[in-house]
């Protein structure tokens, strides 16, 4: 809902759009943008250093046997020999040999060129293949599921090598990649765990100071959290016992102010009763009843909310208990209430707080509408008259005490310039608010608000 005396906020930056609003969020983006970062820079670290190295020198091993079978073979070549040589290389080097005479690798196939390998163990395979075994040949780590194959070109023919993969793979690898993964979610999972925990005493502090702005009663609300979030609980509970102990003894001594005044105003009135009926007690009971209205003024004035506690209250029943009662003093009241809603309120200044307002809108006008329906988040209860409004430069001074736009200070014209302080004082005391605008058809409209 839009309310005219609310800023309208300012763009944000887009780093701000898309930052976490909420401290909680931000907490977790402060934990895991390190972590991430951590483990960047740990992943890139292993596979330049640490799996570079150990590839390279599974690979070169691997190359040496190759070479040495083909010495093997250079120095024996006969049929027997080599399948001797062949089982050997089985039973010892874990190496699957075959011998194709006459065939030749295909040039447009062959992959012995070091620079076009893109994966690491294609390229240090190739690198150790070309230092150790210096003959064409051809890698496929593809092909095969569990095998990596590599044809070499000899004189007489091409040797096909079928290596098992668990020769050119570590099992560091993995183990690297599950401690460092397990690690980090363990890791996070704690950190989310702590500063929910945190997260939770701020949040339970800002609903108690909601709450206590609301006017609710907040006595169950203990200090817990961090050190400084205690420390700023503790100055809460302080100041929530030192307004309470100010409302308190205000109260008290109003109620002795109440007394002293009243007592002395009711022995005027037995005294110009006793005197009999003549124009000037005529003109002394009427000071004497204005005299009493202001007293009565000031005192809901500096009453304020008293000490009654916020009770779930049915915000359409309490209107038409209001409309009935101001509809006796005459006048045209149209009550409109979209559906039943049931707010916690302190019922008897709320109800000073609307008949304030109705009776305002009765003076100056002679039809009132009152309106009220939930509006997103709050109750929002309208009341329009068609009077002749009030200056738009004027609508913030109306709220101020004692203040009034006609001049002089007669009560039978105005009253004592307090009925809006109060409602608005009131209505603040709720959490909520009231402004003044331009009713639709003209006149004056005053806009309540009550979060729900």
């Amino acid at each position: 809902m839009a309310i005219s005396s609310v800023p309208a906020p300012r763009k944000r930056s887009f780093i701000k759009r898309i930052l976490p609003r909420s401290l909680f969020g931000r907490l977790v983006l402060i934990i895991l943008s390190p972590l991430i970062l951590l483990q960047v820079i740990s992943t890139w670290v292993f596979y330049d250093r640490h799996y570079e190295t150990v590839t390279r020198r599974l690979a070169q091993g691997l190359s040496g046997d190759i070479a040495a079978v083909i010495q093997m073979m250079i120095r024996n070549p006969g049929s027997v020999d080599r399948l001797q040589t062949f089982r050997l290389a089985k039973r010892v080097m874990l190496l699957t040999l075959t011998f194709e005479e006459g065939a030749r690798l295909d040039a447009t196939t062959r992959t012995d060129s070091f620079g076009i390998f893109t994966s690491v163990l294609d390229r240090q395979l190739a690198k150790a293949l070309r230092e150790t075994v210096d003959r064409p040949f051809l890698i496929d780590t593809h092909s095969l599921e569990k095998q990596v194959q590599i044809d070499v070109q000899l004189a007489d023919g091409t040797l096909r090598v079928l290596v098992p993969r668990k020769r050119l793979f570590s099992s560091t690898t993995y183990i690297f990649i599950m401690w460092m993964v397990g690690s980090s979610i363990v890791l996070f999972v704690v950190a989310l765990l702590f500063m929910r925990n945190q997260v939770r005493s701020i949040r339970r502090l800002a609903q108690a100071a909601d709450s206590f702005g609301k006017g609710r009663d907040v006595a169950d609300f203990k200090p817990e959290g961090a050190t400084e979030v205690r420390q700023v609980a503790g100055a809460f509970i302080q100041m929530h016992d030192r307004i309470k102990r100010q409302i308190r003894q205000r109260t008290e001594i109003l109620a002795g102010v109440s007394h002293d005044l009243r007592t002395p105003l009711t022995r005027m009135k037995l005294q110009l009763a006793m005197l009999g009926r003549t124009p000037e007690t005529e003109n002394l009971e009427s000071d004497v009843a204005a005299m009493e209205r202001m007293v009565e003024g000031y005192l809901a004035f500096a009453r304020g909310e008293s000490v009654e506690q916020p009770e779930p209250t049915e915000v359409s029943g309490l209107l038409r208990e209001v409309v009935v009662q101001m509809r006796r003093d005459g006048g045209i009241i149209d009550l409109h209430v979209e559906q039943a809603m049931t707010v916690p309120l302190r019922r008897e200044p709320m109800r000073r707080c609307l008949s304030n307002l109705i009776a305002n809108a009765q003076r100056y006008g002679k039809h009132v509408s009152v309106r009220a329906g939930p509006r997103d988040k709050v109750i929002e209860i309208t009341i329009d008259d068609d009077g002749p409004g009030i200056p738009p430069d004027q609508r913030k001074e109306v709220f101020k005490p004692f203040f009034r736009i006609e001049g002089s200070r007669n009560p039978e014209t105005g009253g004592v310039g307090l009925g809006l302080t109060i409602a608005r004082d009131v209505a603040r005391n709720h959490g909520g608010d009231i402004v003044l605008e331009d009713a639709p058809g003209g006149g004056l409209r005053a806009r309540i608000w009550l979060p729900v």
